[in-house]
């Protein structure tokens, strides 16, 4: 899976803006650099060290052709990301010309990257686990203050950090207890069997809740989603607008305006909402209207959360709970009242509902969305602790720790019933392998190509 090439991509995003920057690794990455400019010999400069310079395209000894004014940043191994030596080539941001060096660095022995490739290079040799590679790709695609904060705490290796601990204490535990097995006719026993015990409960009890903070950091990553339901006229394409504080939805005392869903992205409080508008719930002759209905329950049952919209001046508690309960879903549910000032009794509606499940919507439209914000904000935290030092936002990393869970289950339940060492081995070799696939100790060639075949070229 290494190759002993020397690499070369773009680093810098494609297409126009103040510089590029070109990234090369390998060992003759110094070399072929030096090769192409014009300016102090790189051969011997030290490592972080930076150079100014033109590059240029000795393919025609006879007309050496000047391609750009750079500035040259040389990494020597192992003190580079990839641990090889390593060579940043900053030039002006035009595409022609970071693509003109490219090809010329191709032309004196360096070969193009491969999406990842550079962060495969660093996993491979040593310098960063799965983990951190992952964060990599993380961190480059985050969306959300959240989602940036949980990547680069990753990438720090916090995640790996406890990982690294569980397995050494396992790893140890193992060798003892097949420590006894060379000693099997003397019966005796070198691990514990309550000392082993309680390392089973520790481990759970570092175990579930990484697996659970899944739950907050899928919400982190893909964003909370968020559907706007409810019968029709009720206000919901106003909601969104309010929300979105922009008119995106077209607003109409006519019932059945929105046909389709309306989907917007905004940032709250440092999470990621993706706001759902949606159809009137109601029977229909309309066959498009119809469509819009259906439309609507579908996105009801993947929602997070619903902001149910009534009209308080046409509905009645009994009539909102009931309809509320009569949709397909599973999400957390805002009751969203407009038009309240307007309703005889309010306190009928306080009455019937919890004040952190109900909104009230007045013409002081800005003093409701603020509310709607806070309830909102209240059901993020129920999600789980945003202050956690390692939240985890990968499904392959939460697959992995519920099998380390499950063997050890069999380990728990192996030693309650007083099964032999070997017994009692296989099953911590599998909780073992289980955690080692997520630091990527134990994962083979296919996995680790389809993870850096998601990173981008340069990095």
């Amino acid at each position: 899976m290494l190759r002993q090439e020397t690499i070369v991509a773009l680093a810098s995003p494609e297409g126009m803006g103040a510089i590029h920057v070109i990234r090369m690794s390998g060992e003759e990455a110094i070399a072929i650099a030096n090769e192409c400019f014009q300016g102090t010999s790189l051969l011997d400069v030290p490592s972080h060290s930076a150079h100014y310079g033109y590059f240029v395209d000795r393919s025609n000894a006879k007309a050496i052709q000047r391609i750009d004014e750079v500035l040259i940043t040389v990494f020597r191994s192992p003190k580079s990301f990839t641990t090889e030596d390593c060579v940043e080539i900053s030039c002006h941001g035009s595409m022609v010309i970071a693509q003109k060096i490219i090809n010329t660095l191709i032309q004196a022995g360096a070969v193009p990257a491969e999406a990842g490739e550079f962060t495969l290079r660093a996993f491979l040799h040593g310098r960063i686990d799965l983990t951190q590679a992952e964060a990599v790709a993380d961190l480059i695609a985050s969306k959300s203050e959240h989602d940036r904060t949980i990547a680069l705490n990753q990438m720090r290796g916090g995640f790996r950090n406890q990982l690294k601990n569980l397995r050494s204490e396992l790893v140890k535990f193992k060798a003892l207890v097949e420590l006894e097995l060379d000693f099997g006719e003397e019966d005796v026993e070198f691990a514990e069997r309550q000392d082993l015990l309680d390392l089973i409960a520790q481990i759970r009890s570092v175990i579930k809740p990484l697996a659970e903070s899944f739950t907050l950091g899928n919400v982190i990553k893909e964003g909370l989603v968020t559907v706007i339901a409810g019968k029709p006229n009720a206000g919901k394409s106003t909601l969104l607008n309010a929300l979105l504080r922009d008119n995106r939805a077209i607003v109409s005392n006519i019932a059945g305006t929105t046909r389709d869903t309306i989907e917007e992205v905004i940032q709250f409080e440092g999470f990621r909402l993706r706001l759902i508008d949606t159809a009137g719930l109601r029977e229909s002759d309309d066959i498009i209207e119809q469509v819009g209905v259906a439309k609507a329950k579908e996105e009801l049952a993947k929602a997070q959360l619903m902001l149910y919209v009534f009209d308080a001046g046409q509905e009645s508690p009994h009539s909102v709970r009931k309809h509320v309960e009569s949709l397909n879903h599973d999400s957390a549910v805002i009751l969203i009242g407009n038009k309240m000032d307007e309703c005889d009794d309010t306190e009928v509606w306080q009455e019937a509902f919890p004040e952190s499940t109900l909104v009230s919507l007045t013409q002081e439209a800005e003093d409701g969305i603020s509310l709607i914000q806070d309830k909102i904000i209240a059901v993020l935290q129920g999600l789980g602790d945003i202050h956690s030092d390692v939240i985890l936002t990968n499904s392959r990393h939460v697959y992995s720790l519920k099998e380390a869970l499950a063997s050890m289950e069999k380990v728990e339940q192996a030693l309650k019933l007083g099964l032999t060492g070997d017994l009692l081995s296989s099953d911590i070799q599998q909780s073992l392998n289980a955690l080692g696939n997520i630091t990527g100790e134990v994962t083979n060639d296919e996995v680790l190509g389809y993870i850096f075949s998601k990173f981008c070229i340069g990095k």
